[in-house]
């Protein structure tokens, strides 16, 4: 039997990361997922669920505590996988979070809308992806994929989805579902990505950002204003992960890809 393969994801206790991890472990080819989670316990309950929605997997989960936020977090992290893995050879940098609700709604500033939201999608995932990768460097294929965000999607399509038009005049009325420190935060991985991708050409390590799209996730923290926008299930993302990792977009690879092609960066 061959060894399995070892992907790490990023935020993986809920939504798309969830997904992710799912995907993973009822895939027919052998492999061992990585979840982290700023919450050890969110993420120990999250691997007991999926592991009752797919009982006949033979795939493995670890679930190891990681916040973003902190150095020390995922330093401890990177000496928790190191202990127990030779190598890694897939890191998806899913973890992600909106502070721009928390705005709208008067309960944190501009500022701190934008610098948590930079904090945790750019230079939180930053940091990971600079701690792990001599472990990512050490596996025979090594993949390493960034979750883009939803601007390459409006630029795609022109529209400003989901945030509705605005009326004239000043101050602009509070949106419900307002998404611009997300957005500019996740399309600074854009850049991350072309970085990595550049810096890790002698390596032989293929690198993506992967959009998967507006999902029916909890972003936010507002989930009766995602119902309310009928999206798909987060499962089509964590499908669309898994068919990077297991080659069929190589030949995207240094590109922001979706389902069907390429996005704009």
């Amino acid at each position: 039997m061959s060894s399995p393969t070892v992907v790490l994801v990023t935020g993986a206790n809920s939504g798309i990361g969830y997904e992710i991890v799912k995907s993973f472990y009822e895939a027919p080819k052998p492999y061992h997922i990585i979840m982290t989670s700023r919450s050890l316990e969110n993420g120990i309950t999250a691997m007991e669920k999926v592991k009752s929605e797919v009982s006949t997997s033979s795939n493995t989960v670890q679930v190891v505590q990681m916040d973003l936020t902190k150095d020390e977090s995922i330093n401890a992290a990177f000496e928790t996988v190191k202990s127990t893995n030779q190598n890694i050879d897939a890191l998806i940098n899913n973890a992600g979070a909106t502070f721009d609700i928390k705005y709208s709604a008067g309960e944190i500033s501009l500022r701190d809308c934008f610098n948590q939201a930079y904090d945790v999608n750019v230079t939180g995932t930053t940091i990971v992806t600079h701690t792990f990768m001599p472990l990512l460097l050490k596996s025979a294929d090594p993949r390493l994929l960034f979750v883009a965000g939803l601007s390459q999607i409006t630029l795609a399509a022109q529209k400003y989805f989901p945030t509705p038009p605005q009326p004239a005049g000043w101050p602009k009325p509070p949106v419900g579902f307002e998404t611009i420190g997300y957005r500019c935060s996740k399309t600074a991985l854009n850049m991350l990505m072309l970085d990595w991708n550049h810096k890790l050409q002698a390596d032989g390590v293929k690198v993506w950002a992967v959009g998967p799209g507006m999902l029916a996730t909890n972003l936010g923290g507002k989930p009766e204003l995602v119902k309310a926008l009928n999206l798909e299930h987060p499962s089509k993302g964590g499908r669309l992960m898994r068919t990077v990792v297991e080659g069929e977009r190589d030949a995207d690879a240094g590109q922001v890809i979706s389902y069907d092609g390429l996005l704009p960066l």
